[in-house]
């Protein structure tokens, strides 16, 4: 068997890296096998009881149709399989006593929303104080025991944030959950949108940005949207405004597909990027001083800035439930510090002779 008569295939994303995504076409030769027996053989460090909860959960596809296990598989045919990731040999979280804002709880899944300035699971430099860490100590809580299948690197999640948006995230309490969750974003049949304070004021009041996202090859740290197709991943973003004040927007975003950091690159190429984004946009915070005219401040100290952190919020979510399947739609309200902001454009209307934006 060679790479030509095998395709195996493993998506990584902002998302898709917190769950194993496999594709297999069968080698033309293959004789008929076990559906578990040949997904064992071809994924390393895996237990057949693994695939078979897969297999049972619906996440695994054969030609993008459920089978059993004892599903016998053969010559070209398309399997694919879909399935949260376990922890790294070694690896955990300790457990913190973290208050979160929980909007919606039952067996299956958790609904929260997550606040501005929280990182959502450890990495460098993150060791302590993420969601993660307060999800570990919350679903160890007497009253609510960790079912099995939760992982104890990245407890329940199937999708995050940024450390600075704010806004909406599913969390999954069971392995069923999880996969079943991260089936539906791989499927992107999950729907989310988010709300951003922009500068400028797009051409039109509502449309779709669609430009592949990938990593910026003069900046491997950053991503950047390729309009040619040829390079990065697929990613669309569908875009309405809400407010408009000519030099400054509120909009809103829905997104069809979860790539890094997709919004705020996809914003800053069609020239409105969030009011504020050291990384993607033009500032590293917002002052009052930019929309009132001839605004001074307090002579004795600095002027403080209305908004420090990039103003995206994630605004609502539905998604099918993994047991009921009934359809779940949450919406979370704008946080202060990005109402406090919009508060505060509305009553100065930037008008183009009053706004400095490049100062």
């Amino acid at each position: 068997m060679n790479e030509q008569e095998e395709n195996i295939e493993q998506e990584t994303d902002t998302e898709q890296e917190l769950f194993e995504h496999y594709r297999f076409v069968v080698d033309p030769k293959q004789t008929p096998m076990r559906l578990d027996k040949f997904l064992q053989d071809r994924i390393e460090k895996i237990s057949r009881n693994r695939i078979q909860n897969a297999i049972k959960d619906g996440a695994v596809l054969v030609n993008e149709k459920t089978v059993k296990s004892n599903y016998k598989v053969r010559p070209h045919e398309v399997v694919t399989i879909v399935m949260a990731k376990p922890p790294r040999e070694g690896e955990t979280v300790l457990p913190e006593d973290i208050p979160l804002d929980i909007i919606y709880e039952d067996d299956a899944i958790l609904v929260l929303n997550k606040a501005p300035g929280m990182v959502v699971h450890p990495g460098i430099g993150n060791t302590s104080g993420t969601l993660v860490n307060a999800l570990a100590f919350y679903l160890n809580n007497p009253d609510l025991p960790v079912l099995d299948g939760n992982m104890p690197d990245r407890p329940g999640l199937v999708h995050r944030i940024d450390k600075d948006t704010s806004g909406l995230l599913v969390v999954g309490k069971t392995e069923f959950a999880l996969n079943h969750l991260a089936k539906q974003f791989y499927n992107h049949t999950i729907e989310r949108s988010y709300h951003a304070l922009v500068w400028g004021q797009p051409d039109e009041d509502e449309g779709k940005i669609e430009l592949n996202i990938g990593r910026d090859p003069n900046n491997r740290t950053l991503q950047t949207a390729f309009h040619d197709g040829e390079e990065g991943k697929w990613a669309v973003t569908h875009f309405k405004v809400l407010e408009g004040f000519y030099y400054v927007s509120l909009v809103e975003c829905k997104l069809e597909t979860g790539r890094t950091h997709q919004i705020r690159v996809h914003l800053e190429y069609i020239a409105c990027p969030l009011l504020v984004d050291p990384v993607y946009g033009l500032r590293d915070g917002f002052f009052l001083s930019t929309i009132k005219r001839k605004y001074r401040g307090s002579k004795k100290e600095e002027e403080r800035p209305l908004l420090s952190r990039t103003p995206l919020h994630a605004q609502s979510l539905s998604f099918k439930h993994p047991i009921s399947k009934e359809i779940l739609k949450f919406e979370s309200e704008l946080p202060k510090d990005i109402n406090a902001c919009l508060k505060q454009i509305r009553k100065w209307k930037p008008y183009k002779d009053q706004i400095h934006l490049y100062e």
